[in-house]
């Protein structure tokens, strides 16, 4: 066949596409042998094109990344995967190694052209960082709400049990507002650690229907005279700790915010769910700071809840954005949600 030749043509172009790519694109024959490498993969590799193809695919890898990879394959002959995926150390001819994510595919029938697989591979150092960074960070977060947890809930028990012993001897409006103050700073260590906590990321997802879940958080709160309305059927998949958390801090919010007659609206958004509220709504040019942690318009409020509701977003792989309801209230609408059929 001529370069020349349509086919030739073409043949040329999708080399070209591939040689551009930043990624490692092999082929393998039936016999296990390379029959197409782009450049990319001889750049990971540190030899040329031509040292690589016609010799043993695995050859070039250690034994346990060539057994792993064997393991996939049956899986993928047997029917159990459609994809082979491995993850493993990338050696280079001068016996380097780092982290690669590979994905590969089976080539069946006359289209394959005597082609037994092709596959990807992708530089995952920067990835890798990135997750040990979040992992360093994530126990930091422990570490922190272990010390919140001990250091400041030991001397709180012991000045409730100090106002206790007080109000034995004594009844004082004084001695009430010093229990109010507990009461607060109970509030805030609890928002400190569900903050923290937050970061060790998403749960198990599963598939909750919104309006039971909805009505089951609204009966953990106190939500003295408020209303809710649910306005949706719809299904999000999501981890449930989680999104209980970001309920029922948004439903907080509200009756913080708009008073116990508030009524609070779930309903659907094209790509998500929106919770909404008919109190006095937060004006435009705060919208961005209310997620901030500390940030609080109302007299009581501890600053967290909404930086809370944010996280557990974040950790689902969700937007989130506060605009004016309907009502002229708050409306909190979160995509980028995982709706299941």
């Amino acid at each position: 066949m001529t370069e020349r030749s349509p086919r030739g043509e073409e043949i040329r172009r999708y080399e070209t596409v591939l040689d551009s790519l930043d990624d490692a694109v092999y082929a393998v024959r039936p016999d296990g042998t390379i029959a197409y490498v782009n450049e990319r993969y001889a750049e990971m590799k540190g030899v040329s094109r031509d040292e690589l193809v016609g010799t043993e695919i695995y050859d070039w890898v250690t034994e346990e990344t060539a057994e792993e990879a064997r393991r996939v394959r049956r899986e993928m002959a047997a029917g159990d995967r459609e994809t082979g995926v491995v993850e493993y150390d990338f050696l280079t001819a001068d016996g380097e190694r780092f982290p690669v994510e590979m994905r590969f595919s089976l080539v069946t029938g006359e289209d394959g052209d005597g082609l037994n697989r092709v596959g990807v591979i992708r530089d995952v150092r920067e990835r890798k960082r990135r997750e040990e960074t979040l992992r360093e960070k994530n126990e930091r977060l422990e570490e922190f709400a272990s010390i919140v947890s001990h250091d400041l809930r030991n001397p709180l028990s012991v000045a409730r049990g100090r106002l206790e012993l007080a109000r034995e001897e004594r009844d004082s409006e004084h001695l009430e507002a010093v229990a109010d103050a507990h009461e607060r700073m109970e509030t805030l260590i609890e928002d400190l650690l569900s903050l923290a906590r937050d970061g060790d990321g998403a749960e198990d997802a599963e598939r909750i229907p919104l309006r039971e879940f909805v009505e089951a958080c609204w009966e953990g709160v106190e939500t003295g005279d408020a209303t809710l309305r649910v306005e949706t059927d719809r299904a999000v998949r999501a981890d449930r700790s989680r999104l209980r958390q970001l309920f029922e801090n948004l439903v907080r919010n509200a009756v913080e915010h708009a008073g116990d007659d508030v009524t609070v609206t779930v309903g659907d958004l094209d790509g998500g769910f929106h919770v909404a509220d008919d109190g006095p709504g937060i004006p435009e040019g705060d919208r961005e700071a209310v997620f901030e942690t500390g940030h609080s318009t109302g007299e009581n409020g501890t600053g967290f809840g909404l930086a809370i509701v944010e996280s557990v977003a974040a950790t689902q792989g969700w937007d989130v954005g506060v605009t004016e309801s309907a009502d002229g209230g708050a409306r909190f609408e979160f995509t980028g949600v995982d709706v299941p059929d």
